[in-house]
């Protein structure tokens, strides 16, 4: 249920009205902290997933969880002026299939995961639902720092952190049933 007021014309994909109607200014901010995520980050596309999808569902964000960065992506930097070429998919690395998306919410105890990608989803598990435990949890920074370097310990925090913002924001005034980071075929979930 959207809890704000968007006009009839956009219902189909509230979001564009509340990100331009409201607060626009914001909102570019928060596109451009989204966009130097998807084209900055040095992590596999695995890792990055991985973190991204546990965030969505934590978050309870319904569009997070469906969106698939190597299908998605392209879509989304064009329409907010990215550059596909230089994002995160265009590496070569390999990419995630729905039977790693399926496992991220039993992350504990599937076996589909190496030891950096199982890391990256804890830190996002832990930076979404215990912030405080994790930053004081001296095993898990050793675990962290022995398989990240401290640029991609800071490049998977700041990624999480854009996502945690933009999915509870998404989902908190309940515009996260469709929305303009999805792909058309996606936008009309509800």
């Amino acid at each position: 249920m959207i809890r704000i007021d968007v006009p009839a014309q956009y219902q189909g994909d509230p979001s564009v009205h509340v990100w331009s109607a409201y607060v626009p200014d914001i909102a570019a901010a928060a596109v451009g902290y989204s966009k130097a995520v998807y084209e900055g980050s040095s992590l596999s596309v695995r890792e990055f997933e991985g973190a991204r999808i546990r965030t969505a569902q934590i978050n309870g964000c319904l569009v997070c969880q469906n969106w698939r960065a190597a299908r998605d992506l392209p879509g989304y930097l064009e329409r907010v002026g990215g550059d596909v070429q230089h994002s995160l998919i265009n590496r070569g690395d390999p990419v995630p299939d729905e039977t790693f998306y399926a496992a991220v919410e039993q992350w504990r105890n599937s076996s589909v995961f190496s030891a950096r990608e199982r890391i990256a989803i804890e830190f996002a598990d832990r930076m979404g639902q215990e912030p405080k435990s994790l930053a004081q949890d001296e095993e898990f920074w050793k675990r962290a720092h022995a398989h990240f370097s401290d640029k991609e310990i800071v490049d998977l925090a700041f990624s999480v952190g854009s996502w945690m913002s933009m999915g509870r924001v998404a989902h908190v005034l309940g515009i996260d049933t469709t929305c303009a980071i999805a792909p058309a075929t996606q936008r009309e979930v509800a």
